[in-house]
């Protein structure tokens, strides 16, 4: 994940309004008959130097990056921080430049506190409003990185769902059914076409129902079958409760998908997969009898992978043995589509 900058504020700014507010703090003291030029640049240091370090400390005491809550709640007391240590600061300021000066008179130091004060809550809220406009800022960049990944994912997702192999082998697969005359060529038409359907209804929805989710996967599995036969066994033992639970659409086909990719499935050799629940997890499990010459690059199941990760903020889980392998996708139920 891309690292956030840290909220910072130009020492531009900072030197440049603190110079101001010292400029601000002296034109008093130039119509005061009894002030000299050493007194003006005395009353100008202190503000100089109390503005600067009300800047930083109030700067480098925001957090790194938060939400819009957390950072209400924090502002109360860390304005009630900072002008507590805005006071100590500025009674240390006058202080020492009273003993390294060697000065007499000064102003009163409810005077300077006073200033400090209002200095720490001009600048305290100046902050604020800079710090406001950072985290919306970092928010709606973090929605388009959030928004290009997803996309990303929504058209390497689309190119397996169109993929020419599996029209190639179903239009296939009906060639054959309507040269034998097989009866059930016409519900094969039907579940070719509802499954399309769902492709062109379901492509933009970042997730949907996992009722949905297995209503799509029934029309794919018919084709399986109608490719497949009996080389292909798939049993459904999903809770029904866990029906409302919401995941990215088409996850189970393309979990489906992989299985058949890389392991043997005919009739000697069956390959049997199992979809249940457990937990919040939604399991597909299948038993290992890997192709021969085909590698694993683990692309699949990462981009599976990355598509929970942005949309539900959580991940999949692998498990695996010498004979089975699992697959544990996590469900939620609080989703909406944007």
């Amino acid at each position: 994940m891309e690292k956030v900058k840290r909220f910072e504020v130009s020492s531009k700014v900072i030197w440049g309004s603190s110079i101001a507010l010292a400029i601000l703090a002296s034109i008093p003291k130039l119509f005061d008959g009894d002030s000299t030029p050493g007194d003006i640049i005395i009353n100008s240091s202190i503000t100089l130097l109390f503005s600067v370090f009300i800047w930083y400390y109030n700067m480098y005491s925001l957090p790194k990056f938060s939400s819009q809550r957390t950072h209400q709640s924090l502002f109360n007391w860390k304005l009630l921080l900072s002008v507590v240590m805005g006071i100590v600061v500025m009674v240390i300021l006058v202080i020492g430049h009273q003993e390294l000066f060697q000065i007499s008179k000064m102003d009163a130091p409810i005077m300077f506190e006073l200033r400090g004060v209002l200095i720490n809550l001009i600048v305290y809220m100046f902050l604020h409003l800079l710090f406001q406009n950072y985290q919306t800022q970092q928010m709606g960049v973090e929605l388009e990185r959030t928004k290009a990944v997803n996309l990303g994912a929504q058209y390497e997702l689309l190119k397996q769902q169109v993929n020419p192999h599996f029209l190639f082998n179903s239009l296939n697969t009906l060639k054959s059914m309507v040269d034998i005359q097989d009866p059930q060529s016409s519900d094969f038409i039907l579940k070719l076409s509802d499954f399309y359907r769902f492709t062109l209804e379901s492509r933009k929805l970042d997730l949907i129902s996992l009722r949905e989710e297995l209503q799509i996967l029934d029309s794919y599995v018919y084709l399986l079958k109608a490719r497949f036969e009996d080389g292909f066994v798939l049993e459904n033992e999903v809770d029904q409760r866990q029906y409302d639970s919401a995941v990215p659409p088409f996850t189970l086909q393309l979990l489906i998908e992989n299985c058949i990719k890389h392991n043997v499935v005919s009739l000697d050799k069956p390959l049997h997969i199992k979809l249940y629940t457990e937990g919040d997890f939604l399991v597909i499990e299948n038993q290992i009898q890997l192709k021969r010459g085909v590698l694993s690059t683990g692309v699949g199941l990462d981009n599976i992978n990355q598509r929970f990760s942005h949309l539900i903020h959580k991940e999949i889980e692998i498990e695996k043995n010498e004979t089975i392998f699992k697959v544990k996708i996590p469900m939620t139920y609080d989703y909406h589509n944007n």
